[in-house]
């Protein structure tokens, strides 16, 4: 193997492993602290990649800059959302099974309540736009400008959330109730006031990642399923509550997608994801980074 190639699928590697961080990230908010199974993750992406979209299409909006709405947007539907449905379940359930198997079947009707939605409000049909796809030429290697400039405001936004958990006081308090729940809120640490945040901030990185992912492929309202199982995927490879293993697995399973497509065809993707996840349910169950 050439050092050229080498190059090439390592940085192809980190740009979609990039991208799959902040939408993994949100799910770990959501899963890892208050055991809510969310299937629906992947369709606040496809709405967020919607929206991006239309203010684009219809307001010839920068697509990045739209993300300064669909972020708030999705954040306070969140906290709604949480409100509404989630805090009933999370309040009704005695047990940690209990909370992810009713989670599991609410988050199920929401995904298709949120796919049909976007099914009478920008139909089936695929719909997209182009924007800053021109080549970067690096070492030999071409990559997309939009591809390396989506992953590189998805890893960072990645890190600046992980450097907020590590110093702001609602941080500490997310880390304390994903350490120690029983023993965060004998000190006093409101835990529906932060289920509620961490479930808003989870819809949030689904849908700012759909704005950049809007930049890079088609749309349907199909599309966020499968950065559902992604994410799941990454979520269980880091660890359930850990922030900086998903920042790691994402980026480890970018790299081995990438590898996969390049040896043998697009196809494997996710056949080499689910591999890799199958041996770390079987090796070390509690994920790479795990305790």
């Amino acid at each position: 193997m050439s050092a050229s190639l080498l190059f090439d699928i390592l940085v192809t590697g980190l740009i979609t492993g990039g991208i799959y961080a902040l939408v993994a990230l949100g799910l770990n908010l959501q899963y890892g602290l208050m055991r809510v199974l969310n299937v629906a993750h992947g369709e606040f992406l496809m709405l967020g990649a919607y929206v991006t979209y239309s203010l684009h299409m219809g307001w010839g909006a920068n697509p990045l800059l739209t993300i300064l709405v669909t972020g708030p947007a999705a954040f306070v539907a969140g906290l709604v959302l949480h409100r509404l449905l989630y805090a009933r379940v999370l309040g009704q359930a005695e047990a940690r099974e209990a909370i992810e198997s009713r989670s599991l079947l609410l988050s199920f009707g929401l995904l298709f309540v949120l796919q049909n939605t976007a099914l009478l409000v920008w139909s089936a049909d695929l719909q997209g736009y182009s924007y800053l796809a021109t080549p970067l030429h690096v070492l030999g290697a071409v990559f997309p400008a939009n591809r390396v400039l989506a992953a590189g405001v998805a890893l960072g936004l990645s890190v600046a959330f992980y450097v907020y958990l590590r110093r702001s006081l609602v941080g500490k308090a997310i880390r304390a109730l994903m350490g120690e729940p029983e023993g965060a809120q004998l000190v006093g640490v409101n835990l529906t006031r932060l289920h509620g945040i961490c479930f808003g901030l989870g819809v949030a990185m689904a849908a700012v990642t759909g704005s950049l992912i809007s930049m890079l492929f088609e749309l349907t309202p199909f599309v966020g399923l499968p950065y559902t199982v992604t994410a799941l995927v990454v979520v269980i490879l880091g660890g359930l509550g850990n922030v900086a293993g998903s920042l790691l697995a994402a980026l480890l399973l970018g790299v081995v997608e990438t590898v996969g497509v390049y040896f043998a065809s697009s196809d494997i993707r996710l056949i080499s994801s689910y591999a890799v996840l199958s041996l770390i349910l079987i090796l070390k169950p509690s994920g790479l980074f795990g305790r």
